[in-house]
């Protein structure tokens, strides 16, 4: 794992409503392949836990599985069409501590792994990758710029309706 390069700019969501951010988690759900990363970037608060619940859903991942945020855990695993991973990097320090917890071991492994705070990774953050970034505009509404970096990322991002 090294830096990588996005492969294009990037594209923008604006998601008025917890309709529009359903629409789009269950759409990457929807999309994602085995061995697929997804980068969650935002403050505290920011919806990056209840984007996560719709990738799920768009994963098929049963409702009796409440998705909630791993920030004591580390990480919290869910079954659907693909293992669902998912992580909250947020008490960690830094590399030695991803390693140490052995978070490394699910990332391009057989599900899907989504990442809060994955600034905590990196240069351990894979060359293949979505990252997103919520930042908020009001209550309700938040504006999400999705960044591919690899040409299979770019192709099914590029698919989406927005």
């Amino acid at each position: 794992m090294s830096p990588a390069t996005p492969s294009f700019k990037y594209i923008k969501y604006t998601l008025q409503d917890i309709t529009a951010t359903a629409a789009l988690g269950r759409q990457l759900g929807h999309i994602a392949r085995e061995g697929d990363t997804i980068l969650l970037h935002g403050d505290l608060g920011v919806g990056k836990t209840t984007l996560t619940q719709f990738i799920a859903q768009g994963l098929e991942v049963p409702e009796d599985q409440y998705v909630s945020s791993p920030s004591f855990a580390l990480m919290h695993e869910y079954q659907g069409r693909l293992p669902l991973f998912h992580m909250d990097c947020y008490r960690l320090a830094g590399e030695e501590d991803i390693e140490g917890a052995g978070l490394l071991d699910y990332i391009g492994g057989p599900g899907l792994t989504v990442i809060e705070w994955p600034d905590r990774l990196g240069s351990l953050q894979p060359e293949e990758r979505l990252d997103l970034i919520l930042k908020p505009v009001n209550e309700t509404t938040r504006t999400c710029l999705l960044q591919p970096y690899g040409e299979s990322w770019q192709s099914r991002i590029a698919a989406l309706s927005p």
